[in-house]
């Protein structure tokens, strides 16, 4: 493969960005253009800079990699962290990956393959379906869902919640033809009632899965895992 990644790596513990430096040199499809320890100075350089990816720690002084990414307009996000607790946060964004630190080769380089396969692949995409609903026709934008449930009132319909927190009424659709038009790495059935959006996920065990929806209780939404459809989920949702 001759394409190669423009990259700038960003980490505030010098020791920690001289590896991740060390480890990008090792893979042929990386050329780092610039490297920094201060996310303030990489935002004041990069009207300068030409890149395609940013590999980013995320706790760091001053502003964290989350909201440093939400301002890079289309530009690729592979984060490298001590810590767990921001995987959804990331995927939230779009971002390529979620490395946890300490970072291994092998794991680098799968990383850099999905930034690849991503750089590679124009965005011709399908970004949203056409459906029935209870007040007319709507254009349904797939970034737009949370999960998808049958209908309280009509089991052939389903009703969908947006990421406004608003719900939408589908008329007579099965989840078999929703989930032919969904993107597959995106959703996932998790019972015979219910597909959700893998962005939406908060937490999850092998029995529940809870996502970032508060509900009017103020607690956040818990869906059922069923053992049906276990497997899949786990192997969507894997690393």
């Amino acid at each position: 493969m001759n394409t190669k990644l423009k990259c700038l790596l960003l980490d505030d513990e010098l020791p920690g960005l001289t590896y991740l430096k060390m480890l990008c040199e090792q893979i042929p499809e990386v050329e780092i253009v610039k490297t920094f320890n201060n996310p303030q100075k990489l935002l004041t350089d990069i009207p300068d800079l030409e890149f395609d990816l940013l590999i980013s720690d995320i706790e760091m002084p001053g502003m964290d990699g989350l909201h440093l990414a939400e301002m890079l307009s289309n530009k690729m996000v592979i984060f490298c962290t001590a810590y767990k607790d921001y995987a959804a946060d990331a995927f939230n964004i779009d971002a390529v990956d979620y490395i946890t630190k300490p970072v291994k080769l092998e794991r680098l380089q799968k990383a850099i393959s999905k930034a690849l396969e991503r750089f590679e692949k124009p965005d011709t995409a399908k970004k949203f379906i056409q459906l029935n609903t209870d007040k007319g026709k709507t254009l349904l934008y797939f970034n737009q869902i949370q999960y998808i449930k049958t209908a309280v009132s009509d089991s052939r319909d389903k009703t969908v919640l947006l990421a406004d927190g608003s719900f939408l009424n589908l008329k007579n659709v099965k989840f078999d033809t929703l989930l032919n038009e969904l993107p597959e790495p995106d959703f996932c059935r998790i019972n015979k009632k219910e597909i959700i959006a893998v962005k939406a996920i908060k937490f999850f065990n092998h029995n529940e899965i809870v996502l970032h929806h508060v509900e009017e209780n103020h607690k956040n939404t818990t869906l059922i895992l069923s053992e049906t459809y276990r497997s899949d989920f786990l192997k969507k949702v894997k690393l």
